[in-house]
């Protein structure tokens, strides 16, 4: 049997411990996942904080994201924040958005990452909507009926609780979300409210020495390539990554995967 440095036995293939997942940081090299995570981060998010000098407004429910990575927001054109977007229009780098990542579930430490956007704001050209795809579409006629602006990002910053990673744009620019990610947090609620008894089987793939002692094992992330479960303990938690046999390419090939996992 294979061993860990510190004498515990190797996780089975395609079971990796999370690094970080009581403390500890990441690397600070971007990557082509960086960029795809930024992409996810965007697309699910809610609500993102709009910062113009020293004007700040909270977004809820009114964003949207272009295939290229542009950022349409929805913006009260009587409001201070609309004036301020007027007075910044072209002005590269004037634009600031925030978004914070939560884990879509009741747990403890549940900020993932926050992202950074330094961006250059435009009027919305609706004939961009040539190129969009039904799906991007559908998110642009959902946005609320105000003024649209779009902010091309000039500096994309990634930061997962270590040194902040600045994305490349190009790669920013070329990636596209992750099938799953995306849909997380209606995946998850399903699989804790529908399929109880996958999840406990799933637990039993995780070592034993990471789940003793726990109060209970949760799924806290999954995306195209796995499901991440935390044991959570009194004095903390710990985060184990489950990786499918291959890449899931839509919402559908999901149930297949995890049927696989635990063959």
């Amino acid at each position: 049997m294979a061993l860990h440095p510190a004498g515990r036995p190797a996780p089975p293939a395609g079971v990796v411990p999370v690094a970080g997942s009581s403390a500890g940081g990441t690397g600070t090299s971007s990557t082509p996942r960086d960029a795809v995570a930024a992409r996810c981060v965007l697309t699910a998010a809610s609500s993102l904080r709009l910062t113009l000098g020293d004007t700040t407004a909270d977004l809820l429910s009114a964003h949207a994201v272009l295939p290229d990575g542009t950022i349409v927001l929805a913006v009260d054109a009587m409001s201070r924040t609309g004036g301020m977007l007027v007075a910044a229009r072209g002005h590269s780098g004037a634009v600031r958005l925030d978004v914070t990542h939560l884990a879509p579930v009741a747990v403890r430490s549940r900020v993932r990452s926050r992202l950074r956007i330094l961006g250059t704001a435009r009027r919305f050209d609706p004939a961009v909507l040539d190129a969009c795809d039904p799906a991007t579409v559908m998110s642009l006629l959902d946005l609320p009926p105000l003024a649209l602006w779009a902010v091309e990002p000039d500096e994309v910053v990634l930061d997962r609780a270590a040194d902040p990673v600045a994305v490349d744009l190009g790669a920013y620019r070329a990636a596209r979300p992750d099938p799953i990610a995306v849909d997380e947090a209606a995946h998850l609620a399903h699989l804790t409210r529908c399929h109880r008894d996958v999840l406990d089987r799933l637990g039993t793939l995780v070592d034993p020495t990471v789940t003793a002692g726990s109060a209970r094992v949760v799924p806290v992330a999954l995306d195209a390539e796995g499901i991440v479960l935390r044991a959570e303990r009194p004095d903390g938690h710990a985060d184990t990554r489950l990786s499918f046999a291959r890449p899931v390419t839509a919402g559908s090939g999901l149930a297949e995967a995890l049927r696989t996992l635990l063959a």
